[in-house]
């Protein structure tokens, strides 16, 4: 029986001198470096007692040892679960509780906290120049290690939903779920060891590891690993570059440097954005100042990625394309086919679905369908191309007065009006509709917002009344998590 993500993964990788991993310290790691690290980490998590199917906890800075540690996490059998290096005692505490891992990783400074709620599970240190403790135990381990069997049913990771409402969910990952979105996307983006990708994503999320460095290890590419997205670096390693992922803010930022131009991003190959909506101006304004249209995809972490804009082929702003290879998606309303056009919520099925959520068996029935289909909870649109375009999250659909209001729909009016940056349109309770639509509106300058007499007009123009705000708040920012998502639940929270 062989280990089916370390072997595809990882293991072709043995002996290859060729450079993976250019770090911010100038210094680069070869793929057979990357290989035999990993190797002497997954030494320490035998030794340390963790079996195969035993969850890791790692809430750790972005480093090469992190995902040495992720590799060393497959070779040796273990679950690798990352954590949001924001998150705070009391959410790693619930985490650790929920998950029961063999071991605990954390940053050398957040030992003292940590180490109480993880007891009596062992904890070990890792930062971003190899001085933890479990870098220095691997310092002394061999750089060779038998890999132990895994199937392609069997977990390789897990990864807990942000939480923005009730318990967060554990996302059980498999093998084969991890593998066949890796092969999906390294073919359609084709991507191969000619490339060099720019990675100043989080590590802790499916965009930066799974997506990010599952398909730049399959295809043997490069990465340039940022620890963080800093513009300095980024406009450095353009010229140099081949590939990048980003989050919408990523390329917004980007704009608003006059170093973007065609001649700096001239030796690039493709820009991709996914985790949150990307504003259709954004489309616009990056190709009109690089020649480069930006290639929008899809996907959440229960399923990987489900769909993309093709490599060949038109990219429309505003959708996020069609189902990859092997992936089924359909839009249905209340158990029925939604007619062509119409507003449903997507469902998915493939290999690329997750197996469910840890300890939840009655959340997973729930969120699936009798004939095999994850409910995503996402609202979209799929035309006669079967390109598929997001609406909203179902649970960000404002019901008032009887009526179904889309924030999207009015989201995309509002940031057409001149002197508008950005909107998030939500509800708030209201004693006579059930629910009243609020819009946050952030304005380009912060000393000249637009009034909300030019708001209306703009709205009266276009929507129909029961659509219509009834209140806007200005906003020096909209609140986002680590991957840019603007987080309504805070919003109404706050302006409810």
């Amino acid at each position: 029986m062989t280990n089916l993500l370390y072997d595809a993964l990882i293991a072709p990788h043995q002996g290859n001198p060729a450079p993976f991993l250019a770090l911010d310290d100038g210094t680069t790691l070869s793929f057979d470096d990357f290989t035999k690290r990993a190797a002497q980490i997954a030494h320490v998590l035998v030794q340390t007692g963790v079996k195969s199917g035993d969850r890791v906890v790692v809430q750790a800075p972005k480093s090469a040892e992190f995902l040495a540690l992720y590799a060393a996490c497959l070779q040796s059998g273990a679950v690798f679960l990352p954590l949001n290096t924001a998150y705070t005692q009391a959410e790693v505490r619930y985490f650790i509780e929920d998950a029961d891992p063999a071991l605990v990783v954390c940053a050398p400074n957040a030992l003292d906290d940590i180490t109480p709620i993880s007891a009596p599970r062992p904890v070990l240190t890792l930062d971003t120049a190899q001085g933890g403790t479990l870098s220095h135990a691997a310092d002394a381990a061999p750089t060779t290690f038998q890999t132990v069997p895994r199937g392609a049913d069997d977990l390789a990771g897990l990864l807990y939903t942000s939480g923005t409402t009730g318990r967060s969910k554990g996302a059980m990952m498999s093998h084969r779920n991890l593998l066949s979105n890796a092969h999906s996307l390294k073919d359609l983006w084709q991507i191969t060891n000619q490339d060099r990708l720019i990675h100043a994503l989080p590590v802790f999320h499916t965009h930066g590891l799974f997506v990010a460095m599952n398909t730049a290890l399959l295809a043997g590419a490069q990465v340039r690993l940022m620890g963080a997205f800093d513009l300095d670096t980024i406009f450095d390693e353009l010229p140099r570059s081949t590939l990048m992922m980003g989050v919408p803010t990523f390329y917004t930022r980007l704009l608003g440097d006059p170093r973007l131009t065609r001649d700096r991003a001239a030796n690039m190959r493709l820009f991709i954005s996914g985790s949150a909506p990307l504003l259709a101006e954004t489309h616009t304004a990056f190709e009109d100042r690089t020649g480069h249209r930006i290639l929008e995809r899809y996907g959440m972490t229960e399923t990987n990625m489900i769909t993309s804009n093709p490599y060949d082929g038109p990219r429309i702003a505003g959708t996020v394309g069609m189902a990859l290879p092997g992936v089924e998606v359909r839009i249905r309303t209340d158990g029925q086919p939604t007619p062509e056009g119409d507003i449903g919520t997507l469902e998915v099925r493939g290999a690329n679905v997750f197996q469910g959520y840890w300890n939840m068996p009655d959340k997973t029935a729930e969120d699936m369908t009798t004939d095999g289909f994850f409910i995503t909870g996402d609202l979209a649109t799929m035309d006669a191309d079967a390109r598929v375009t997001i609406v909203g999250r179902a649970k960000d659909l404002i019901i008032s007065g009887g009526y179904n209001i889309y924030p999207k729909e009015i989201e995309d009016v509002l940031n057409a009006v001149p002197g508008v940056l950005e909107t998030a349109v939500f509800g708030v309770p209201d004693p006579d509709f059930g629910e009243t639509t609020v819009a946050a509106i952030v304005p380009t300058d912060a000393d000249t917002p637009p009034d909300d007499a030019t708001l209306t007009h703009a709205v009266t123009a276009a929507l129909a009344r029961f659509k219509h705000p009834r209140r806007y708040v200005v906003l020096p920012a909209l609140p986002r998590n680590s991957m840019g998502k603007v987080q309504k639940t805070q919003l109404r929270a706050d302006h409810g």
